[in-house]
């Protein structure tokens, strides 16, 4: 038998007899990886423990301390239920099973609808699968062997993905259960020990409200209780925070069937800490260089020609208006109005950099079954802005922006960021020098910002490479928030152009740039990061006013008119209710502080000072819990 060459990643290698099993390298390994490996990567292909290598290559043993891992991990959990699901509902048939970004998920036929009790029952199933630990097998079929298989499990939605697949169809089998898969999986069943059955969802087959509505069960496993145990607590603590219930709650936004889904009715309290989120950007804005534009918010049909929405985003627009025999669409962005501000008139190379700014509001079709609160909506305002340079000033330009964004995310309370540099894809436009020096730019920015980022390859966007900035949010989720996005194609399509020193008419480079991304959803985020209690500086209200008995309204009317005239948020609660339940009340409003006035401070001339989740935390006179709530709001801590 001959031997082949394996390359581990610590760049030293071995010879083996060909057909060796990655397990049976473990084995000789031993240590720590032998136990904790449950797949492995071979000359960049992700395979399981049992395939026999049969030539040189680079071997990596893959852990669930992976992101590859864990999917190789959720990915085995959904087979294991599949098959639970199959041995109680044998009716059943599967369409797909994939890990997602946490957890996994199936979709299933069967005639009744999953209830909380059949979830208990799959995972029972589960548990005794797991108990058996029944191994998971590879086998590799001809397409017909396989059509001809699933047809006589009467497996319909594995047949058309036999039929669609443009390769030879691999399967496994776990026990007497088989399923279609690429694979890889873990050794077998016995690895996934802890896991969640969560919810059931519809979903159309290959998201085709045309085809049939099957059943989406979604789990979560994890190599570890202890992990497990957490996942369970961040999704409760989640509910919690849920922005839907607490914006209906703290009385901040609706939403109103009789105007329309997904879009958002700002209530008095959630507008006025939109007010101080928008007068903060703009203070912002000022300081940094920009200057503020106004767009409408409709147009003639051709400016979306011109600008490539009606070829590129068209299904996510309104249909046309007509106005003056003339057709007219609601803006889906502002940026073609901010280009034709640019073409206004002549710009000398001087004139740049120009950094325009603007909380423009647009509308996008999305489909009813996406909206959800304030982070799916179709009418939504962006904390839009185009900056205009010569291209020997973008370095600079990028490198601002970026150092912008990261400002004002920390000032909203967002430290920890996943960053993502997009570079050129198959399908683009721009010269291959111009995507060299716009990603280069993009790449300079980061390194200067000194952030870690990763590159993502080939995701830029058709007209230019780009950044993404997720914020993570307390429980540790992650968020799109903020763009930057060089553009070569709208330049061109709108025919800008600046005086250059040598009097020619020469290109500008174009930035797009959003930082909050959508106010709506920016403040959606906002609220689940905080659980509805905003810091002191955006606090709906910030200081509630609480008289014990009618004998101090007199003086709580005194401390309120001092409280407003400060400039400070604050409400009177003279209800004829007893203090113990206008706590109970302030406390569940959010409010940062209570001033609780009984005889004793009006006869002193002070406030008992309450905090939010923190309790009592004394007696003070009135100047100095001021100074400390104004010094607190100028901080913004």
């Amino acid at each position: 038998m001959s031997n082949i060459k394996v390359t581990f990643p610590d760049k030293s290698d071995k010879e083996y007899p060909s057909g060796i099993k990655p397990f049976e390298i473990l084995q000789q390994i031993g240590g720590r990886i032998a136990r904790e490996a449950i797949a492995a990567q071979y000359e960049g292909t992700l395979i399981d423990l049992g395939r026999p290598l049969d030539r040189d290559g680079a071997l990596l043993f893959i852990t669930t301390d992976s992101p590859q891992g864990m999917e190789i991990f959720w990915h085995s959990a959904a087979h294991v239920m599949a098959h639970a699901v199959k041995a109680l509902f044998p009716e059943a048939k599967f369409a797909f099973g994939p890990p997602v970004d946490e957890g996994f998920y199936y979709d299933v036929e069967v005639e009744q609808s999953f209830t909380p009790e059949d979830l208990a029952r799959i995972e029972e199933k589960m548990q005794q699968i797991v108990a058996e630990d029944l191994p998971f097998r590879r086998e590799e079929p001809s397409k017909e062997q396989a059509l001809a298989l699933f047809k006589k499990l009467n497996e319909t939605y594995k047949v058309e993905q036999i039929e669609r697949l443009g390769e030879p169809p691999s399967i496994y089998r776990q026990g007497d259960f088989i399923d279609l898969c690429r694979g890889p999986h873990v050794p077998s069943a016995g690895y996934i020990k802890y896991f969640k059955l969560l919810s059931v969802a519809g979903a159309y087959w290959l998201g085709d409200e045309n085809n049939p509505m099957l059943q989406r069960i979604y789990g979560i496993a994890f190599p570890k209780k202890s992990q497990l145990d957490e996942f369970l607590f961040r999704i409760e603590e989640a509910k919690k925070r849920d922005h839907r219930r607490l914006g209906r709650e703290l009385d901040l936004y609706s939403v109103n069937d009789e105007i329309g889904p997904g879009l958002i009715l700002w209530h008095p309290k959630g507008a006025y800490v939109r007010y101080k989120i928008e007068e903060f950007w703009r203070q912002q804005h000022l300081k940094a260089g920009y200057e503020f534009v106004v767009s409408p918010h409709i147009a003639r049909i051709a400016l979306w020609g011109t600008s490539g929405h009606l070829d590129f985003f068209r299904e996510n627009m309104y249909s046309p208006m007509e106005v003056d025999e003339m057709q007219y669409m609601i803006k889906p962005m502002n940026c073609p109005f901010h280009l034709h501000i640019y073409k206004n008139r002549t710009r000398s190379y001087r004139d740049l950099p120009i950094r325009w700014a603007e909380l423009g509001t647009v509308y996008r079709y999305e489909r009813s079954g996406v909206l959800h609160g304030l982070l799916r909506v179709r009418g939504f305002t962006q904390d839009d802005a185009h900056l205009f340079c010569r291209p020997d000033q973008l370095n600079d330009e990028i490198s601002r922006v970026l150092d912008f964004s990261l400002y004002i995310l920390r000032s909203f309370g967002f430290s920890e960021y996943d960053i993502f540099l997009s570079t050129r894809p198959e399908n683009s436009v721009g010269t291959l020098e111009n995507w060299q020096q716009a990603t280069e730019s993009l790449k300079q920015g980061l390194e200067k910002a000194q952030v870690a980022y990763q590159v993502d390859p080939g995701e830029g966007v058709f007209y230019g490479p780009k950044i993404d900035i997720k914020i993570k949010d307390s429980l540790g989720r992650t968020w799109q928030c903020s763009t930057i996005q060089v553009d070569f194609n709208e330049p061109e399509r709108f025919d800008l152009t600046y005086v250059g020193k040598d009097g020619k008419e020469h290109r500008p480079v174009m930035v797009h740039r959003a930082l909050l991304g959508s106010l709506e959803r920016f403040f959606g985020v906002m609220i689940e990061h905080y659980a509805g209690a905003f810091p002191l500086w955006l606090a709906p209200v910030q200081v509630m006013v609480i008289p014990i008995t009618e004998n101090q309204h007199e003086y709580a009317r005194q401390v309120y008119d001092k409280l407003v005239e400060k400039g400070l948020r604050v409400e009177l609660d003279d209800r004829n209710e007893k203090v113990g339940y206008k706590i109970r009340d302030a406390e569940t409003q959010k409010i940062p502080y209570m001033f609780i006035l009984g005889q004793k401070e009006v006869e002193a001339g002070t406030v008992s000072v309450r905090k939010h989740k923190e309790g009592d935390s004394g007696i003070s006179d009135i100047d100095s819990v001021i100074a400390e709530i104004m010094d607190k709001i100028e901080s913004k801590s």
